[in-house]
């Protein structure tokens, strides 16, 4: 329950970050999302539909002024370096990292 509470709440804070810049701009901004959890986990499939419908309130549509790359690590720690740098290299205006092993793995290719 812990977990599912915990990415609730990274995911809107992730959403609050770009509420008040959808309409401000006609370039499509990109979010690079390294998860830590299986793309397969039906929670994580919940979070992710409930994020892009959030989004999508606020003027974000994905495919449109908005693109979202994920990259699920499933807790591997090769996945994490692997998908972390592939995001970097996808050159996002923001990152989404969802737990701290995803985070220290987009910290070494962004510090």
């Amino acid at each position: 329950m812990k977990r599912r509470v915990f990415m609730a709440t990274a995911w809107g804070a992730a959403l609050w970050a770009f509420a008040g810049h959808a309409q401000q701009s006609g370039q499509t901004r990109r979010v690079g999302s390294l998860i830590g959890f299986s793309e397969n986990d039906p929670f994580v499939h919940k979070v992710v539909s409930g994020f892009a419908d959030a989004l999508g309130r606020f003027g974000w549509a994905a495919g449109g002024n908005i693109r979202i790359d994920y990259r699920f690590a499933a807790g591997d720690p090769t996945l994490y370096r692997t998908h972390a740098a592939e995001l970097i290299a996808l050159s996002p205006e923001a990152l989404l990292a969802v737990p701290a092993a995803a985070a220290a793995a987009l910290r070494e290719w962004t510090a």
